[in-house]
């Protein structure tokens, strides 16, 4: 199952501020409030698990790809679009890869109701028009007034099984979040539990953001969510997350991301490409219980790559994309520039585990081919609640420690053979830092310590020196790797007083 194939919203139509039809109407309401979704996960996980509804009428279910791009909401139809208020809410028609039934309910006060679906809440251009009136949906998304007053932008899809994304001022769609990561990585299949229900809650005419709770339901696990979205420069995640295992769960994955990395100056062995670099996200930045600011940059790998950064107190952890000019990646269609960057602030204590990140090799940028999450140090277990309470900021970047340079980019290359003594096999690796105390320090400052270590290999000529030419600081050295197949490089860089920039972290493969 591929990311890409579950969240199609190229299928976007201009959200008309028009004066719309409510959803709901007969159903008699059924009380709510703040327990009610954790109750029924509870409930779920107490029984033996059954697969979401794919119940479909033959035309839909083997509808294809262009003919379910035609299945349009209809702005003026959309949830709160009567009201005075800054959100809006769209649903997505069941078909194609979309087959799993969503139940969507509307929250007023304590109470909620059905949103029922009609085919007249769509249009259908081509593609054939259904003549079921109770199909359901497939997901939703949410719209708000974000780079202007006068439009009504889209902010959050919520679409394929546990997936959902979002985005901030001026940015478009990249990375995807998830709901539960389940056996991500293994050598066995992975799991992918849904969002199977959500309640939408009203938000009052002026209010800055909106609530809504989401149940998932998986082999291994249910769970209640509570998301309080609030958009802006950066759109804001607080997110409530109990989570009620069915059976033992070893290989959990507790806020997941989902991005990709296909080539960047670091890596792009056999490209052929006209652009500098194509990706989603271009590294993980942790902050670790300890306090240390990491940065490890992404690689397109040739075989599957796990790796596992153990933490006692996770203060932070995100997939970043740093570069921010048009310059460099040169797509004028794609504009990697404006994809967000997820920045993942734990509340409260996660306990010990460890930040996982999963690399997989990729021959385009079609595919998603990395994911990162925390994974719990311990297995859950059956009959227990597990709460997970964190903040998910969808950024341009964030600032962790402000003091501190961060890697502005990664450039790995031959060593220039100046001598006949200069080993062939010889990699020179530079990197670029930005910012921090580093920014205000002039060139001949005395102190200034590169500190490079690797497992295997050897490291020779590190130095750091200012490039005038756009005001930053290189660090620089050599690695000798020999024979060694797989190395790990770690560096930063230190001064008088003390560090000056983040921890750099590679898995430098031949």
């Amino acid at each position: 199952m591929r990311r890409r194939d579950l969240l199609i919203t190229g299928m976007s139509a201009p959200l008309a501020m028009l004066p719309g039809a409510k959803l709901w109407g007969a159903p008699s309401p059924s009380v709510f409030n703040a327990s009610s979704v954790a109750a029924q996960a509870r409930q779920l996980a107490a029984s033996a698990y059954r697969p979401p509804d794919q119940t479909l009428p033959r035309a839909l279910a083997q509808i294809k790809y262009d003919q379910y791009r035609d299945y349009r909401f209809r702005p003026e139809r959309a949830l709160w679009a009567d009201r005075d208020s800054r959100f809006q809410a769209q649903f997505f028609h069941r078909g194609f890869l979309h087959k799993d039934r969503v139940e969507i309910y509307q929250v007023i006060g304590d109470e909620s109701m059905p949103v029922e679906y009609t085919p007249d809440l769509f249009t259908y251009g081509k593609a054939p028009r259904p003549r079921e009136s109770d199909l359901g949906f497939a997901g939703f998304r949410l719209h708000t007034p974000l780079n202007s007053r006068q439009y009504f932008d889209e902010l959050a899809v919520f679409l394929g099984a546990s997936y959902f994304r979002a985005v901030a001022k001026g940015q478009s769609y990249g990375l995807s979040a998830r709901g539960l990561a389940v056996k991500t990585g293994d050598s066995g299949p992975e799991e992918f539990p849904v969002f199977k229900a959500f309640w939408l809650e009203r938000p009052e005419p002026e209010a800055d953001h909106v609530v809504l709770h989401a149940l998932l339901d998986g082999p291994s696990a249910a769970a209640a969510f509570r998301f309080d979205i609030q958009p802006g420069d950066e759109t804001i995640f607080d997110v409530d997350m109990r989570l009620y295992p069915r059976v033992k769960v070893t290989r959990a994955g507790i806020a997941p991301l989902t991005s990709m990395f296909y080539f960047d100056a670091g890596d792009r062995v056999g490209i052929d490409d006209y652009r500098p670099a194509v990706h989603d996200s271009d590294g993980l930045a942790m902050l670790n219980g300890a306090g240390e600011q990491i940065w490890r940059p992404l690689t397109n790998p040739h075989a599957l790559q796990m790796s596992s950064f153990q933490d006692a107190r996770v203060r932070g952890f995100g997939l970043m994309q740093r570069k921010r000019d048009f310059d460099d990646y040169l797509d004028a269609e794609a504009h990697y520039q404006k994809r967000p960057s997820l920045w993942i602030q734990p509340q409260g204590d996660w306990g010990a585990g460890a930040v996982v990140l999963v690399e997989i090799p990729t021959a385009d940028e079609y595919h998603d081919n990395i994911v990162a999450f925390w994974r719990p140090g311990q297995p859950l277990l059956p009959g227990r609640e597990y709460r997970y309470r964190y903040r998910m900021h969808w950024c341009d970047t964030h600032v962790w420690q402000p003091e501190l340079a961060t890697i502005a980019a990664t450039r790995i290359g031959a060593v220039p053979k100046f001598e006949e003594s200069d080993k062939p096999d010889a990699r020179l690796v530079v990197l670029e830092l930005a910012g921090g105390r580093l920014a205000r320090l002039s060139p001949d400052t005395p102190g200034l310590k590169p500190i490079v270590t690797a497992n295997k290999g050897k490291i020779r000529n590190a130095v750091v020196y200012r490039k005038a030419e756009v005001g930053r600081w290189r660090m620089s050295f050599e690695l000798i790797p020999g024979k060694e197949r797989e190395i790990e490089l770690m560096a930063h860089l230190r001064g008088a007083g003390g560090r000056l920039s983040e921890t750099w972290l590679y898995r430098w493969n031949p």
